[in-house]
């Protein structure tokens, strides 16, 4: 385990820093950015990015970037619907996210307003789907940023700390335990695990604001779509 792991650390530190940052920096804002977030597994991206990182300047450069990349990709999805909302929803992707989900999307934004913003960053679907939803809203960007960019801030650190502490301990502790990668392994399964059940913890507390504006006697064809989990398409 010890030495499949060593090549593949070895093989992402062998990425110029520079570059390695730079693509978790597009990662993040592709997976931000409208739609595309369902396809490009941006967390991913900065997790195996911050594997690499070389000391503190490096982890603060990634940690930066990351923010930037994030807000940079909300904010692409912000002015996206501002601009093309409509376009976009009736759009053929549009379609295949399922009217459903932009209706939860629209009542969730409406009942919780900036709350939302902040607390959907963590949610599957609609971290993406929320910006250009606002962007179709009366929200103004500055209000919109002023809730965004502290989720894109705990977001950022959580995901490079992480990858960064579990392979600077796996470094020291491979020098003297063979079983070293399992460790390694572990603590990211850990992590992962730890963000899928905050994930399902915050979508069963914030469903019943997402359904708020559904009638109570709708129990035809749309009745499947006020289950909070019909919000699980994709990613």
């Amino acid at each position: 385990m010890n030495e499949i792991l060593d090549w593949i650390l070895d093989t992402v530190q062998s990425v110029d820093p520079i570059a390695r940052t730079l693509l978790a920096g597009v990662g993040i804002l592709l997976e931000t950015s409208v739609l595309i977030g369902l396809v490009v597994p941006g967390d991913t991206v900065v997790l195996v990015a911050s594997t690499a990182v070389g000391g503190v300047v490096e982890y603060f450069a990634l940690t930066v970037t990351v923010i930037l990349g994030a807000l940079a990709g909300e904010s692409i999805g912000f002015a996206l619907g501002r601009w093309f909302g409509p376009h976009i929803l009736h759009s053929r992707l549009g379609r295949r996210i399922g009217e459903h989900n932009w209706h939860r999307a629209q009542r969730y934004l409406d009942r919780r307003g900036g709350p939302a913003v902040f607390i959907s960053r963590f949610l599957p679907v609609l971290h993406s789907l929320v910006p250009l939803t606002v962007g179709m809203s009366t929200m103004r960007y500055r209000r919109f940023l002023s809730w965004t960019v502290p989720a894109c801030v705990v977001w950022a650190f959580a995901y490079v700390s992480a990858g960064s502490l579990a392979a600077g301990s796996y470094r020291e502790l491979s020098r003297d335990l063979h079983w070293a990668g399992y460790l390694f392994v572990g603590v990211i399964a850990l992590f992962l695990f730890g963000v899928w059940g905050v994930k399902k913890l915050l979508m069963r507390s914030e469903a019943k604001h997402m359904v708020a504006a559904v009638e109570p006697t709708d129990e035809g064809p749309d009745a499947a779509a006020s289950d909070p989990s019909n919000l699980d398409v994709g990613r």
